[in-house]
């Protein structure tokens, strides 16, 4: 990966340079990884709806509207 790539951290936007050697990645430290994942545990953040493809509900044997009770 190129080491001079910068991203923005996803929970303070401070850029960083995107490389293997940080250990928090995409985060710029643990602090803002941990915030992120608390936001995750107290459902700050979800998953709006999952995403079913027309392959996978023939394999469950399933019909678009049968998978509501997935969600």
């Amino acid at each position: 990966m190129n080491k001079n790539l910068l991203v923005k951290c996803p929970t303070c936007q401070k850029e960083i340079p995107y490389h293997h050697d940080n250990p928090f990645r995409p985060f710029c430290s643990e602090r803002c990884k941990l915030i992120d994942l608390g936001a995750w545990a107290a459902e700050e953040h979800v998953i709006s709806e999952p995403c079913y493809t027309e392959e996978l509900l023939e394999e469950l044997d399933l019909t678009a509207e049968e998978t509501t009770h997935l969600h």
